[in-house]
């Protein structure tokens, strides 16, 4: 496969297909019939995966390279270029996007009942929103994708979400803006500092990945404004607030994508920009400390809200913020296991969080309600819904076989040998995860069947079905078989680690710079 790919010239064109397709494709929708919407959204959505999926075969395992790489001047005046590539970190975010999009499309079908072009256009939109955010090469660039992302979402929740909706949007928009604009300032700072010391204004990622000595006091409170702004995006305690009101009041699509994909761009800036820009502030004892201390805060206090919340919705919202606490106490960690097993997790929670607000939908759509209080016994009822709710449950605390284990077992494994009481304090996070997540399944699918509307619950639909099955076989290939994603993350995470650790010589000035691996990421094996 991989031969053939190679032969019709698929990685020179792949990045510019779906990173256009999408934008192509809410046109369409917007000047097409209304009721035609959200079919030719689900078409494109399922047209972009396709394109995308050959990216799985046509990456090379064995280099930490940049691959697929797409360069054209943008504004050369101001060292602007529009630039993409993907490594094996951000193969998967790419991958991910384009697999939960399509889904999402499909388990929206009867949700979204007004305007739905509008609906369609900004979620194909967001879609290439935040394929940027993860293949942008450019500074410049990278900045404008993370902003675009932010305005489909802002009126997805806006619009069609619940009835405190404008609160939440508001919230959502200011705390994400907030975060947006000290990272624009940073990023400018950078600009300036390396262009005044080299001679050379650019705003390219490796122009600033290989000259951040440069970057001298700077380089703390540049740091600092990038920490902020995704730890805002991640969100880490203490800056989650915004997260569950804007999971409650999102509608069921929004909510998925929230939690599947955009969670995902504040851990991937971590290991993309702030640890790898600032690897001396970062791996500071001070500053290492109050991040691990967060983490791991976060992920006892996540488990903990989420274990007294009567709203279903509610409690997958913290229990995101429970999951991501992992996440970064494995990027601190910085180990090749830790590394590996945090894209791991940030790959299984879009997955399996994905999942759970689907299903938080279908309750919804049913019973109009997400109390758990106000179901029980449903299991007898709806026993296809029952089983898929309790694997998918099962994989979120992270039950050996399934996908949950694999993510959490590395980042642990693998933060061990740096933070051994951090890590022994994180561990407790898993029961805390069986204990909310256990009681609310057995409030919800088992019990007494008391409530007669709970007696006329229709069971999964084949559309329903459609949308959940490929997730159930993701949750079980992967908690059975994750070498593939292992293999394909390996060479760049530990590039990752080399590099920051300062393991590796400076590339040598005589390779052109457009040939030099990303800053000191590795050689090319």
């Amino acid at each position: 496969m991989s031969g053939f790919l190679a032969s019709i010239g698929y990685g020179q064109w792949v990045l510019e297909a779906i990173m256009i397709v999408p934008l192509l494709g809410a046109l369409i929708v917007m000047m097409g019939p209304s009721a035609q919407a959200k079919k030719i959204a689900l078409g494109v959505a399922l047209v972009e995966f396709v394109l995308s999926l050959g990216l799985w075969w046509a990456f090379d395992q064995g280099t930490a390279l940049m691959q697929f790489e797409v360069y054209h001047e943008w504004i050369p005046a101001w060292g602007i270029a529009y630039h993409l590539g993907i490594d094996g970190i951000s193969l998967f975010m790419v991958l991910l996007t384009t697999f939960m999009m399509p889904l999402t499309i499909l388990g929206s079908w009867n949700y979204i009942k007004e305007r739905e072009g509008p609906f369609y256009a900004l979620m194909l939109v967001l879609t290439t929103g935040m394929l940027g955010v993860f293949v942008a090469l450019d500074m410049f660039l990278f900045y404008v994708f993370w902003e675009i992302m932010l305005i489909p979402m802002y009126f997805i929740i806006g619009v069609w979400g619940g009835a405190r909706r404008i609160y939440a949007t508001i919230k959502f928009f200011v705390f994400t803006f907030f975060g947006s604009l000290l990272m624009l300032v940073a990023i400018l700072v950078m600009y300036y500092v390396v262009g005044r010391e080299t001679g050379e204004y650019s705003f390219s990622y490796r122009h600033l990945l290989n000259n951040t000595q440069y970057l001298g006091q700077w380089a703390f409170w540049l740091f600092g404004a990038f920490f902020l702004a995704f730890a805002i995006k991640v969100p880490m305690f203490p800056f989650h607030t915004w997260l569950p009101d804007a999971h409650v009041e999102a509608p069921t699509p929004g909510s998925v994508i929230l939690a599947g994909i955009l969670l995902k761009m504040g851990a991937y800036g971590f290991l993309r920009f702030a640890v790898p820009f600032f690897p001396h502030v970062a791996l500071d004892p001070t500053v290492a400390t109050i991040v691990v201390t967060l983490a791991v805060v976060g992920i006892i206090y996540g488990a903990l809200v989420a274990l007294v919340q009567p709203d279903f919705k509610k409690l997958i919202a913290y229990s995101s913020v429970s999951h991501l606490g992992f996440v970064m106490l494995g990027i601190w960690a910085l180990t090749l296991q830790s590394i590996q097993g945090a894209i791991v997790i940030m790959i299984n929670h879009g997955i399996s969080t994905g999942a759970l607000f689907f299903m938080a939908g279908m309750m919804y759509e049913r019973r109009h309600t997400r109390e758990i209080a106000d179901f029980g016994g449903i299991a007898r009822v709806v026993p296809a819904f029952a089983a898929v709710l309790t694997l998918v449950a099962l994989s979120s605390i992270g039950l050996p076989g399934t996908n949950g284990f694999v993510g959490e077992f590395l980042v642990l494994i693998g933060s061990f040998s740096q933070y051994p009481v951090a890590t022994a304090i994180a561990t407790t996070g898993v029961i805390f995860a069986a204990m909310y997540i256990l009681l609310a399944l057995q409030r919800i699918l088992f019990g007494k069947l008391d409530n007669p509307a709970n007696k006329k619950m229709q069971d999964l639909s084949i559309r329903e079905l459609f949308v959940l099955g490929p997730l159930v076989v993701c949750i079980v290939w992967i908690g059975l078989y994750p070498a593939p994603i292992l293999r394909r993350v390996e060479v760049s995470a530990q590039a990752l680690v080399t590099q920051v650790r300062g393991q590796l010589p400076v590339q040598a000035k005589a390779i052109p710079e457009e040939q030099q691996p990303l800053g000191k990421f590795g050689d090319d094996k």
